[in-house]
């Protein structure tokens, strides 16, 4: 094995997690949600940005905004969730540049003073750190069920502003026994990767 990660990990992260569609009724912690977070920011990401927001949606009354909003197949798993959080692309990420940069700060105007080209970075940098994200809720023993079938437009509309993107909803608690499908296949080595 030439991993340096216990296989135990692997399994954990990886090999047995799954993305669920049903959790127990444990609630997740805002300390939880921390500690998540001050893992997962160390991923690395293009000029050390770091454009994604997490609104974590915990009351009842944001909950009942947030469902008509969902698509058919997300909405009652949404509904049932212990925690769900709007995972969205921070637009003007470009304003933090010069803290998160020090050493180029200029690279907020040199690369960024144009919003296309803002946009096109949250957006992928912000997926990015989203994956890292849940691996992270993984890492805290707990399952996530990430969707991209919401009205987009009306999340943001709801939740967030014209300088935020929604990007994704992920649902997140202990996965009930029965959420979990068998594992779907996956492309081997060989159908992915070719040497130049």
């Amino acid at each position: 094995m030439t991993l340096a990660l216990d296989p135990t990990a692997q399994d954990l992260l990886f090999r047995e997690a799954r993305t669920v569609g049903a959790f127990l009724g444990e609630p997740v912690s805002d300390e939880q949600l921390q500690e998540i977070y001050d893992l997962v920011k160390f991923g690395p990401t293009a000029f050390n940005q770091t454009p994604l927001r997490i609104v974590l949606v915990r009351s009842d009354e944001a909950r009942a905004k947030l469902l008509p909003h969902m698509s058919d197949g997300n909405r009652d798993k949404t509904a049932a969730a212990p925690l769900v959080a709007i995972l969205a692309a921070d637009n003007e990420f470009h304003e933090e540049l010069p803290e998160l940069l020090p050493h180029f700060p200029q690279a907020k105007d040199l690369f960024f003073a144009e919003r296309p080209v803002r946009e096109q970075s949250a957006s992928m940098n912000a997926a990015l750190q989203s994956a890292y994200f849940i691996v992270g809720v993984r890492a805290a023993g707990l399952a996530a069920g990430p969707m991209t079938g919401f009205d987009h437009a009306g999340v943001q509309k709801e939740f967030l502003d014209d300088d935020h993107s929604p990007l994704m909803i992920v649902n997140i608690g202990r996965p009930a026994p029965e959420a979990a499908f068998p594992r779907s296949p996956r492309l081997g080595y060989d159908s992915v990767v070719t040497s130049v």
